[in-house]
C-alpha cells in the first residue's frame, strides 16, 4: 500500500511524505524539505512522524522553498540525499561524510527505497537541472508534479496510469497579470519555464486522466495569484473532486491506493 502526505505546499515551503507498506516493512521518502529543520520536525510530528523514520531524501531542484534543510536533515540523520548533479551544484556542491550517502538521480533512471521505486523526470523549469518524480510500490503509482512552465510529451509520458497525482496548480493568468507584481516576475512565473497556470494544469490532467486515477492534488497554489474556487473550475471538465493542498498545512494522509 501506498499513501502520501504534505507537509507544506506554497512559495513559503513545500515537502511530501510517500510511504510504501509491505507486509511487516514500511519505506518513507521526504521530497523536498523547503523549512527550516526545527520547522520541519514540527510538521513532521504533525503528520504523527520523526526525522528517523525517514528512509531517503530527495530534492526536485535548488530553489529555498524546496530546498530548505535538505543538506542540515541528511547529515544529522545520516539521510540517502537523492538530487540531480546540477541541483548539488547550484546548492554549492556539499561534501559528505561516510554516514550520509548522496546519490545522483537522472532522468529515467530508477532509484530504490525499499519498497519504493523512484522514477525521476525532468521538467520546463528555472532551475539547474530540475527533476520530478514517479513513486511506485510495483502495485500503485503516484506522481509529484510542481515547478513546471510548460507541458512536454516527455513529462505527460510520466503521468500515466496513476493512481494519485499531485499537480501544480499555481496561479490564474488573469490574477497574475493584475497583480502588483513587477513585470520581469510576472513574465517568469507565467512563461514557460515557470509555473502551471490552472488552464494548463487542466490540459495536463485532461491527457492523462483515467478511471483508475483515485487522488488528485491541486498543489502550490500562489497565495496571491490563484484562489481555490479557481482551480476546482479549472479541473472540472476532468474531475469532480479535488484536494486542495493548504499552502501552511499541506494535506493530510491520503492512502489505500
Amino acid at each position: 500500500m501506498i499513501r502520501f502526505c504534505s507537509l507544506g505546499s506554497g512559495s513559503a515551503g513545500n515537502a511530501t511524505v510517500v510511504e510504501a507498506r509491505s507486509g511487516t516493512t514500511t519505506s518513507r521518502v521526504l521530497v523536498d524539505c523547503g523549512f527550516s529543520l526545527r520547522e520541519l520536525e514540527t510538521r513532521l510530528a504533525r503528520a504523527g512522524l520523526s526525522p528517523d523514520d525517514l528512509d531517503a531524501v530527495f530534492v526536485t531542484h535548488e530553489h529555498g522553498d524546496h530546498v530548505g534543510c535538505a543538506v542540515t536533515l541528511a547529515r544529522r540523520h545520516a539521510l540517502p540525499l537523492w538530487l540531480s548533479r546540477g541541483t548539488w551544484r547550484a546548492i554549492g556542491e556539499p561534501e559528505f561524510d561516510a554516514a550520509t550517502r548522496i546519490g545522483f538521480a537522472r532522468d529515467g533512471q530508477a532509484i530504490m527505497v525499499g519498497d519504493l521505486s523512484l522514477m525521476p523526470f525532468t521538467v520546463a523549469h528555472d532551475a539547474h537541472e530540475p527533476l520530478q518524480l514517479r513513486l511506485s510500490d510495483g502495485a500503485s503509482d503516484i506522481a509529484l508534479l510542481t515547478d513546471a512552465g510548460s507541458i512536454t510529451l516527455h513529462l505527460l509520458a510520466h503521468l500515466r496510469g496513476l493512481r494519485a497525482l499531485l499537480l501544480e496548480c499555481n496561479h490564474d493568468r488573469a490574477l497574475l497579470e493584475a497583480s502588483r507584481y513587477p513585470a520581469s516576475l510576472k513574465a517568469r512565473i507565467g512563461g514557460p519555464w515557470g509555473h502551471l497556470a490552472n488552464d494548463t494544469s487542466a490540459e495536463i490532467l485532461a491527457a492523462c486522466m483515467h478511471g483508475g486515477l483515485v487522488h488528485l492534488v491541486a498543489a502550490h497554489l500562489s497565495e496571491q495569484n490563484n484562489r481555490p474556487e479557481l482551480v476546482r473550475a479549472a479541473l472540472a471538465a476532468s474531475v469532480d473532486d479535488v484536494v486542495i493542498a493548504d499552502p501552511l498545512l499541506g494535506f493530510d494522509w491520503l492512502g489505500g491506493v
